[in-house]
C-alpha cells in the first residue's frame, strides 16, 4: 500500500518541543514517521526513539527513515515508556510527542475495521497481537455495558437505544462486520436525527475503538510518566482529537502544575506533591482554517504543551 500522511499541527508541535541539536526525542505515536522526521532534521547530534503499537507503522516509518542512524523504533505501547528508555540506558529526555487516536493509515484500511465507511471484519485492534477486538466487545458485552462505554466513551446520547439494539440484534445473528454493526445503529436512531450532523455510527465506532485499545485509561498515567522522564525544560506536546482526551491532558497539566494536590479542606499540605510542569499553552492550539480545508481530519485537533520545571 502507497501510504501517504498528512500529519496534523506539524510546524506547531514540532516548534513546541523546542528542539535542541544534541537533545533526546520521543515520538510515542510513530504513525508513518512525519513528525518524527522533523525532529530528526533538528535534532542531527541528538536521538530520535519513535514507539508504536503498530506492526504496519513500525515497517513504513522504518523504511522511511532508514537513512538517519539516530534514529530507533519501538513496538510497543506508549504506557511502557518507562521500560523502553530503561531498555536504552536513557535516564532523561527533552521532548515527547503524542499525537494520539487512530492514525490515517489505519482509517484507510478497511481490513483493519476502524472506520464505518466500508465493510470490514469489526476488528479495531492499534496492536494486531492483542486477543480481544470490537467483535468480542459488541458480541460480548451486556447491554449495559455497551449503552456505558457508548456513552462514555462516544458521548453518545443514543447510546441506550443503541445497546438494545445491539443485543437485540446479535441473538439473531452473529455480528461479524462493520457493515452489519453501522445498519444496526442507523435502525435504533430515528431517521430524522440520521439526517443531521456526521455519519450516525461516528460515535459508536469511537467508543468501541477506545475501548478495545485502552485508550483513555491509560492516558493519564502515561502523561505523569513522561513528564517525570523529561530534562529541566524539556517539552512535552499532546495532540488531541476528542473532548475526552483532551480533558484528561487538561486536568493532568494542571495537576502537574500545582505544588499541593490535597483536598482543600486539609489544614495543611501532606501529599508532598512538588509542581512539575509549566504550562506553555493556557488555551490549547488549533488548526488553521487552510490546514482543516486541507486535511478535514485535523478539524477537531487540539495541541497542549507543558514545559518540566
Amino acid at each position: 500500500m502507497d501510504y501517504k500522511h498528512k500529519p496534523v499541527l506539524l510546524d506547531e508541535s514540532i516548534e513546541g518541543l523546542n528542539i535542541k541539536s544534541d537533545g533526546i526525542y520521543v515520538d510515542a505515536t510513530l504513525g508513518g514517521g512525519s513528525h518524527t522526521l522533523e525532529m530528526l532534521k533538528r535534532a542531527t547530534n541528538g536521538k530520535v526513539i519513535g514507539i508504536d503499537q503498530d506492526d504496519y507503522a513500525i515497517e513504513v516509518s522504518s523504511e522511511k527513515l532508514k537513512d538517519y542512524k539516530n534514529f530507533k523504533a519501538i513496538k510497543s505501547n506508549f504506557i511502557n515508556i518507562d521500560e523502553i528508555l530503561d531498555d536504552l540506558n536513557i535516564d532523561r529526555i527533552d521532548g515527547i510527542l503524542f499525537d494520539l487516536g487512530v492514525s490515517s493509515f489505519q482509517l484507510d484500511m478497511p481490513v483493519r475495521g476502524f472506520t464505518y465507511n466500508y465493510d470490514a471484519p469489526l476488528d479495531m485492534r492499534m496492536d494486531k497481537s492483542q486477543t480481544i477486538t470490537a467483535r468480542h466487545i459488541v458480541n460480548g458485552y451486556d447491554e449495559h455495558e455497551l449503552s456505558r462505554i457508548l456513552w462514555n466513551y462516544g458521548e453518545e446520547k443514543w447510546a441506550s437505544r443503541i445497546a438494545k439494539f445491539i443485543v437485540q440484534e446479535r441473538e439473531r445473528e452473529f455480528i461479524e462486520t462493520t457493515g452489519q454493526l453501522v445498519s444496526i445503529i442507523k435502525k435504533a436512531i430515528p431517521k430524522q436525527v440520521r439526517q443531521e450532523g456526521s455519519h450516525p455510527a461516528k460515535k459508536t465506532f469511537q467508543a468501541i475503538r477506545i475501548e478495545v485499545n485502552r485508550e483513555l485509561e491509560i492516558l493519564e498515567d502515561t502523561v505523569k510518566k513522561a513528564v517525570d522522564r523529561l530534562n529541566k525544560g524539556g517539552r512535552i506536546c499532546v495532540i488531541a482529537f476528542h473532548s475526552l482526551e483532551d480533558r484528561i491532558i487538561k486536568n493532568t497539566y494542571v495537576d502537574l502544575n500545582k505544588d499541593c494536590i490535597c483536598p482543600p479542606e486539609f489544614p495543611k499540605c501532606v501529599c508532598d506533591h512538588r509542581r512539575k510542569l509549566k504550562i506553555i499553552t493556557k488555551k490549547p492550539i488549533v488548526p488553521s482554517e487552510e490546514e482543516i480545508t486541507e486535511n478535514h481530519r485535523a478539524h477537531s485537533a487540539k495541541l497542549r504543551i507543558g514545559e518540566r520545571v
